[in-house]
């Protein structure tokens, strides 16, 4: 024919590329032109497939009634293990199927990962395909695993196909079956988000504390990918929250990747907040690690073990110091000066007011922004090197807060900004307590000698107690 290999598909000519290319858009007119020309039309391009996989997977009836009519080999497999029946019922083609299995294809077919008609059309979600499948043809086991041991169950269940599920379990379908690292269509549907799916597995009846090889429930995976309706569902309906594998619990992986409403509803269920992992760190370590404010907020306010140590001695306020997330630092010092005086002070009312408006974020409120300038200035124009850690000292902040605080080193008038934020983090405890922040100050600076700075701080404040600006500038 005087043809030439096809550009970018150097096992094909010319004319065998158009060819194909004919099968895909189902014209079966150019089709028997070429085949009146002479073209191979068993010819495969270098993926192994030929035009009969085209036709099939394309849905395309006419085009592969016409190369089922000129005798082309039915089971060839493309470089994939997939066949054109394979194919159709990946592609959810119930008519070319049909075609297929009439042409005399071979039902028991599997593609390289293993994988049948049913499990083609599972993962895919063509339930019509299923149907004729399992009422239709003989010896199709429901049950059929793949070479990761995946059932079609597991792979409808991990691609979220709702009424594939509804179908395979009407089947009696096995629903605790294990794949090869022991996932149950459980933890797939958990680990993937697909709630309709779960909670159709959850009613079907199944453990819902199974655990993989890895050690992990589907709690776990759902927390892990941050699903928190997922998460909700199953603690619902009775899974363990404190399920813990040899690396975490739920709360962990809540708090590595920073899901807050995941986080939000483990601690609403009771999830231990003091549990370790194999570096012997608590959720709060690892918030600390990563910089996760709004987890670590919520584990604080929750209250946890402040003192707790991981595998390198460091505390949690270590870690948030070492790794320079300041205001992280900030934060679980405010905390731990928190819990010491609510054990001092309060009852056990958890409904208390402080409960209800707890807070250990920077203070951005209007009505501090007056005694947070005075703090300002106190910090950066008044205290004199080493005054801030006397001051420190003397409202009983821990050598550790200290540290914590010292760890941020900018230079030579660091002492500044570290008086400035050891000033805010007293500020904090003062207006959660309800207390005077200006007797606090001038008790404070009295304290440690600067009665000067007392006197003036009082002086202000008392010359117009109805003006906020009146304390600005000492």
């Amino acid at each position: 024919m005087g043809d030439e290999l096809a550009a970018g598909d150097d096992t094909l000519l010319h004319s065998e590329k158009e060819f194909h290319d004919a099968a895909k858009r189902n014209d079966t007119a150019r089709m028997e032109q070429l085949i009146r020309r002479g073209v191979d039309i068993k010819a495969k391009n270098n993926a192994d497939r030929a035009a009969l996989h085209w036709a099939a997977g394309a849905g395309n009836v006419d085009a592969v009634r016409l190369l089922l009519d000129h005798n082309v080999p039915v089971d060839d497999e493309d470089n994939f293990g997939m066949n054109a029946l394979l194919l159709s019922a990946w592609f959810g083609h119930l008519r070319v199927l049909q075609i297929l299995v009439n042409a005399g294809a071979k039902i028991n077919c599997v593609n390289r990962n293993g994988r049948n008609l049913l499990h083609c059309a599972a993962q895919k979600g063509h339930i019509q395909v299923m149907e004729f499948i399992m009422e239709d043809l003989e010896d199709v086991c429901v049950d059929k695993t793949d070479k990761l041991d995946r059932t079609a169950f597991h792979l409808a269940a991990e691609n979220g196909h709702l009424e594939v599920v509804e179908f395979l379990i009407r089947l009696g379908c096995c629903r605790g079956a294990k794949d090869k690292e022991e996932n149950t269509a459980l933890h797939l549907a958990a680990k993937n988000g697909h709630l309709s799916v779960l909670q159709k597995i959850i009613d079907a009846g199944v453990d819902l504390d199974e655990k993989n090889m890895e050690g992990l429930t589907a709690l776990h995976m759902a927390a892990e990918g941050g699903h928190s309706d997922c998460v909700k569902l199953l603690l619902e309906a009775g899974a363990d929250v404190n399920a813990q594998t040899q690396k975490m619990n739920c709360l962990h992986y809540a708090a590595l990747h920073g899901y807050e409403e995941t986080g939000r509803i483990l601690l609403d269920a009771g999830i231990h907040m003091d549990a370790v992992n194999h570096r012997q760190q608590t959720p709060l370590h690892i918030a600390a690690e990563h910089g996760r404010q709004d987890m670590a907020e919520m584990i604080l306010i929750a209250g946890v073990n402040l003192k707790l140590t991981d595998k390198q001695g460091k505390t949690s306020l270590d870690v948030a110091a070492r790794g320079n997330h300041i205001n992280l630092a900030d934060m679980i010092i405010k905390a731990d000066r928190f819990y010491k005086w609510e054990k001092d002070n309060l009852n056990s009312d958890s409904d208390s007011w402080v409960a209800k408006n707890l807070t250990f974020k920077q203070d951005h409120r209007l009505e501090t922004q007056h005694i947070r300038s005075v703090m300002w200035r106190l910090a950066t124009k008044y205290l004199r090197p080493g005054e801030w850690k006397k001051l420190a000292h003397y409202w009983k902040f821990t050598d550790a807060h200290i540290r914590a605080i010292e760890h941020q080193w900018t230079g030579t008038k660091s002492y500044r900004e570290h008086g400035h934020r050891m000033l805010l983090i007293w500020l904090h405890g003062v207006i959660t307590a309800g207390e005077n922040p200006v007797k606090g100050l001038y008790e404070g600076l009295a304290g440690i000698g600067r009665r000067d700075l007392a006197e003036s701080i009082r002086k202000k404040a008392n010359a117009d107690s109805a003006s906020p600006r009146k304390c600005v500038a000492m």
